[in-house]
């Protein structure tokens, strides 16, 4: 929300850089509890935590029990954001995991949200078998760590940024602060 916000009142070119957040989760996934097993970790507490940063966005927010692998989810992104209104690939996949609770490292699940947004079911598996965006996850990867990325979310605009989740103002500071310039009012 928050980024369609900032496209609207800036004129910016947002592109998202994807993150290796827990690479070595395995492909059928893992409960919260294990990712998290031998630190001060409450889950509950998490929960509502993470749960009132969405609220404050407008965003929904389900009860995590697992983590999936998001590696094959990165790369249906870096494709279909290539394809034509491509991009909202990424809320569906917000909502699939966040919200819904589903493994987003499956290919059948992928293949389902990519189906529903218009996306040829054929040519996404295709993609996902081949790994045919593997290389450019790869680069964002490397472009995360070279820009010292440790969490999400990150915001970095022409040699700035902020880390978490930041209010609507500080993006706004943000992109001010890197030259962006605000769209003309109709």
């Amino acid at each position: 929300m928050r980024i369609e916000n900032l496209r609207q009142e800036f004129d910016i070119s947002i592109k998202l850089i994807h993150f290796p957040l827990h690479p070595d989760t395995p492909a059928k996934g893992m409960s919260m509890s294990d990712l998290f097993s031998g630190r001060d970790y409450d889950p509950e507490e998490a929960h509502q935590r993470m749960k009132g940063l969405m609220e404050v966005e407008g965003l929904p927010y389900g009860e995590r029990t697992h983590t999936y692998n998001s590696r094959l989810a990165q790369e249906l992104g870096s494709w279909a954001e290539t394809q034509p209104e491509g991009h909202v690939i990424h809320d569906k996949l917000y909502r699939a995991y966040f919200v819904d609770g589903k493994n987003i490292g499956d290919v059948e699940v992928l293949v389902g949200l990519a189906e529903k947004i218009g996306l040829n079911s054929e040519e996404t598996k295709e993609v996902l078998y081949k790994r045919s965006f593997k290389e450019s996850v790869d680069q964002d990867w490397e472009k995360s760590r070279e820009y010292g990325v440790t969490g999400v979310p990150t915001f970095v605009s022409n040699g700035y940024g902020v880390v978490g989740a930041q209010p609507y103002e500080a993006l706004v500071q943000l992109v001010i602060q890197a030259g962006a310039s605000r769209r003309a009012s109709d």
